[in-house]
């Protein structure tokens, strides 16, 4: 169910639902729940939205188990083509894709509450077929991981060694963790 909220103007009553008001006046995006395709399209689609009005900062809030790569690479190079400040919030948890995106936001504007965590872990994948197709398939996810260890080791200030330790299993964070493990700026106390 969507909050939704009423206000009232020289026009009359007007009532929408509590993320689009947050969308319109704070240029807030909630990224919820599995990362997928659909949730790309809606949160690129949002995000240029913004940037074409104004270069003001943007903020993306992630409560996220994570999702498909290929969708969080197409969030991910939105939020860095855009031209506005991306700033991320964790809230809940941000976990596999949910936490590279988290850790993408700009140095400095990357915010978790208090009781959120964090997860990270290498790429997931699952093929089946011949030798051939299961070796090509092993390669590309092999490559893959490389690349989000790349990312996720200049985003944190952590070595590759580091990020390729922790990432071969999951591996949770607290709030403070995250800070400390460069994830994650600042815990948020306020709004």
């Amino acid at each position: 169910m969507m909050p939704m909220i009423t206000t009232y103007d020289k026009q009359g009553r007007n009532t929408m639902d509590l993320f689009t008001n947050e969308f319109m006046e704070l240029r807030r995006i909630h990224l919820t729940g599995e990362i997928n395709d659909d949730l790309a399209d809606q949160i690129i689609a949002q995000i240029e939205y913004l940037a074409r009005k104004s270069s003001d900062d943007i903020t993306v809030v992630i409560n996220s188990p994570g999702g498909a790569v290929t969708s969080g690479f197409a969030i991910y190079d939105a939020m860095n083509r855009c031209g506005c400040d991306v700033s991320t919030v964790c809230t809940g948890l941000a976990a596999s894709m949910g936490a590279f995106l988290f850790s993408a936001g700009k140095k400095g504007k990357r915010f978790i509450t208090p009781m959120a965590e964090v997860m990270i872990h290498q790429p997931l994948g699952g093929v089946k077929g011949q030798a051939s197709d299961i070796a090509r398939a092993a390669a590309h996810i092999t490559v893959t991981k490389e690349r989000i260890n790349a990312i996720l080791a200049d985003n944190t200030g952590q070595t590759i060694e580091n990020i390729a330790r922790d990432t071969d299993r999951d591996t949770y964070l607290t709030a403070q963790e995250a800070v400390e493990y460069g994830i994650a700026d600042e815990i948020l106390t306020a709004i």
